[in-house]
């Protein structure tokens, strides 16, 4: 899932000349060859996903200049060794600007598509909502499905089990990116046959962390999440800007506070994989470093947050 915030985005970064203050990188296709990639393991499965994926809330666009942008952010995912993107029905028409592109693309083999339920209105009957999602991605079978924050999850989830059985979907989940849902979360967790889950969770937005993460872990559920440079005090990137990047970020192959942020995010035991919005190829490459090197060791992550709470 992929969000906006309010304030000094990535972009006027960029654009004021601070990028090259925090050490955005911003190298062409072959710009980590040299790095290892990052994997994790789906706990049920053992297959294993690159960390850093591809939150797609802002596909929902129309101008040529929009679609191309986007067109190139897929074209080169896959490229840089990544695979998840992450979509959902109520991101307005993003699954069917995603399935153009992947179809004109011809690389959904490449990619590992996940999408959700719809997140208001009334639950169409029988298959309707799986054959939606083929339709709107122009695919034969889903990678995960997932419940969109809970919505219908008492009628829905038995079809995402026959579907799972039926070989119509891969993985079958929930998501929430609000603390108001946590309780449902922890509840799902303890109760539900689930191979994901999605929550919000930052180094400025720990809540998750308290209960969920470590649930997730033990009862062995892979754990995606969202809105990874967000944070109670908004945007993460726009409360960096001029600082320093840690004497030790080179030692885990980072350039640039947006590296070092979602190296954070992946090193939590319990991550799979996270999945920054992008819609630039630019942001593409700087997000995907993240998922090269090495991950935050936990004295790394503890110095971090100590950093953090200090201001």
């Amino acid at each position: 899932m992929s969000a906006t915030f309010p304030g000094f985005t990535r972009r006027t970064l960029m654009k004021s000349g601070l990028a090259a203050g925090i050490g955005i990188a911003l190298g062409g296709p072959s710009f980590a060859a040299d790095l290892p990639l990052i994997t994790k393991a789906i706990p049920k499965t053992g297959e294993k996903l690159p960390v850093i994926g591809l939150g797609t809330n802002a596909y929902s666009v129309t101008s040529p200049e929009d679609i191309a942008a986007r067109k190139e952010v897929l074209e080169n995912f896959p490229k840089l060794g990544a695979k998840v993107v992450d979509t959902a029905r109520g991101y307005g028409e993003s699954e069917v600007v995603i399935g153009n592109l992947v179809k004109e693309l011809g690389n959904r083999d490449q990619l590992f598509i996940a999408t959700k339920t719809p997140i208001r209105g009334d639950v169409k009957p029988g298959n309707a909502e799986i054959e939606e999602a083929f339709a709107r991605l122009q695919v034969k079978k889903l990678d995960l499905l997932q419940i969109h924050n809970f919505h219908g999850i008492d009628e829905l989830f038995p079809r995402l089990k026959e579907w799972k059985q039926e070989g119509k979907v891969r993985y079958i989940g929930c998501t929430t990116s609000t603390d108001d849902q946590y309780p449902q979360m922890i509840n799902a967790l303890k109760t539900l046959p689930l191979d994901f889950i999605q929550v919000d969770y930052s180094i400025d937005n720990h809540g998750a962390a308290e209960e969920i993460l470590p649930l997730a872990q033990e009862k062995g559920v892979a754990v995606l999440i969202n809105v990874p440079l967000g944070g109670r005090r908004g945007n993460v990137l726009s409360q960096l800007a001029g600082k320093p990047l840690p004497g030790w970020a080179t030692e885990i192959g980072a350039t640039s506070w947006a590296q070092v942020m979602l190296k954070y995010v992946v090193s939590h035991p319990a991550v799979t994989a996270t999945i920054p919005g992008t819609t630039r190829l630019a942001h593409l490459r700087d997000n995907q470093l993240a998922g090269r090197g090495e991950l935050l060791t936990a004295d790394q992550r503890k110095r971090l947050e100590q950093a953090w709470a200090a201001g």
